[in-house]
């Protein structure tokens, strides 16, 4: 049996792993242990919520948890964007993590929208 290919999970899966070595980098070479712990939370907390999603047992169930990826992705950009800004990373680095947090943004919300206006004319 062939897994059926879920965009979402698989993006922000490749995501979370890109995060963990954005932290490890920030940990081991620039010595931050606040806002590491911060982007490693935020980050990885998006495909954690995406997988709970993909196992809900009701539309709604699946809406509140996509909702709350979609906060975790908001929450992330904010941390890029302070790294970036504060010199902490690199603006190359952050500005392709912060492309990749804003492609997750718009699939995202765009299966908020579509589950919603599901749920709502049931």
């Amino acid at each position: 049996m062939v897994a059926k290919e879920n965009v979402i999970a698989d993006k922000s899966y490749a995501f979370a792993l890109r995060i963990v070595r954005l932290y490890k980098f920030l940990v081991e070479k620039k010595k931050e242990f606040t806002l590491s712990k911060q982007i490693l939370r935020s980050g990885t907390s998006i495909g954690a919520n995406v997988e709970e999603a993909v196992g809900s047992q009701s539309r709604k169930e699946f809406r509140a948890k996509m909702s709350i990826a979609y906060k975790e992705i908001r929450e992330t950009r904010f941390w890029l964007k302070l790294l970036r800004d504060s010199d902490y990373t690199e603006s190359k680095r952050a500005d392709s993590l912060l492309s990749d947090c804003e492609e997750l943004a718009r699939i995202s919300g765009k299966i908020l929208a579509t589950t919603t206006n599901a749920i709502k004319s049931n």
